[in-house]
């Protein structure tokens, strides 16, 4: 992929999406193309065809989705699958019917059985029942790299995915109950410092374990699928370690600076009990994650506290 290459980041203003943006200014792109949601409904199928026909990207790198953790997922199941197989099915068809002829898709490790050796491999993908609390949202991201491989054996053009583990960072949404693992914990230990409690309690047991990865090192490994010549159709990404929420809670806490306890919860659900991603593929391929949790955490709390400050800390 070449510096003059016109890229589309969708969901630029997420995470994951600014992430992208950021590593690709950094390395001397500059035709990159964005849209805000109130700009263009990637789940109106006309809109994303005008879109593409007008602007005839020659890569897209597809971080838009409706995303959520636990709860979210549980309480709002319709949403989370008709949203994601709408916004999968419509960006992929408008690209290839535009010409586009590289279309990076990024998806998450939940597509992944509930019960698979442990760490995941990619061979693992439909060997056995997913996960109840985020299957709406795991089968709509199966369907879209599923879409990217069979566009790419029908049509040769290089669709393909990438799937991250559990991701943070700058530009998290700390909603207090549809936020993910590691914004809503930052949260909920710097309002319980802030207010001066003595406990802190968590979700489920606390003995599940979690991989987390830092967004802009993620953005990293996807500019560099990207100028792979012929990348495999599916690649994990992750640091390859994982800790207890437990441990990571533990983490927050000593980063924000609670004194209080931690509590567990074990009326709430666990969720899958280990989701570790095998990334020797990944490794195969000439990259590998360099930023450790807890410096990543250091990090996300530093601007977690900016972004209060600043009244504009994302809570959706």
């Amino acid at each position: 992929m070449k510096p003059d290459t016109k890229i589309y980041v969708a969901g630029h203003t997420g995470m994951v999406g600014s992430a992208v943006v950021r590593r690709l200014q950094t390395l001397g792109f500059e035709n990159i193309v964005t849209r805000r949601s109130a700009e263009l409904d990637l789940t109106n199928q006309a809109a994303v065809n005008a879109f593409f026909a007008d602007q005839k990207p020659g890569a897209v790198i597809m971080a838009a989705a409706k995303v959520g953790g636990i709860h979210a997922n549980n309480t709002y199941p319709a949403e989370f699958i008709y949203d994601n197989l709408a916004i999968a099915s419509n960006t992929i068809h408008a690209a290839y019917e535009s010409g586009t002829q590289r279309f990076l898709f990024l998806g998450s490790s939940c597509i992944y059985p509930t019960l698979v050796p442990q760490p995941m491999k990619e061979s693992c993908l439909l060997t056995s029942e997913l996960e109840p609390t985020n299957e709406a949202y795991a089968i709509a991201k199966i369907a879209g790299l599923k879409l990217c491989e069979y566009y790419r054996k029908q049509y040769g053009v290089t669709y393909h995915s990438l799937m991250p583990t559990n991701l943070y960072g700058p530009g998290d949404n700390y909603h207090p109950d549809n936020s993910h693992l590691l914004p809503a914990l930052i949260r909920r230990f710097h309002e319980a410092k802030e207010q001066k409690l003595d406990t802190v309690t968590i979700w489920g047991t606390g003995t599940p374990l979690r991989e987390l990865m830092f967004a802009d090192d993620l953005a990293d490994a996807v500019v560099h699928v990207l100028r792979l010549e012929d990348p495999p159709n599916l690649i994990n990404a992750g640091t390859g370690v994982d800790h207890t929420i437990r441990e990571i809670a533990e983490m927050v806490k000593a980063t924000v600076g609670f004194e209080g306890a931690i509590e567990t919860d074990p009326g709430k659900p666990d969720g899958t009990p280990r989701k570790l991603m095998d990334v020797s593929l990944l490794e195969e391929q000439g990259w590998a994650s360099k930023i450790p949790l807890k410096q990543g955490i250091e990090m996300t709390y530093k601007l977690f506290l900016e972004e209060l400050e600043k009244g504009n800390l994302r809570e959706r």
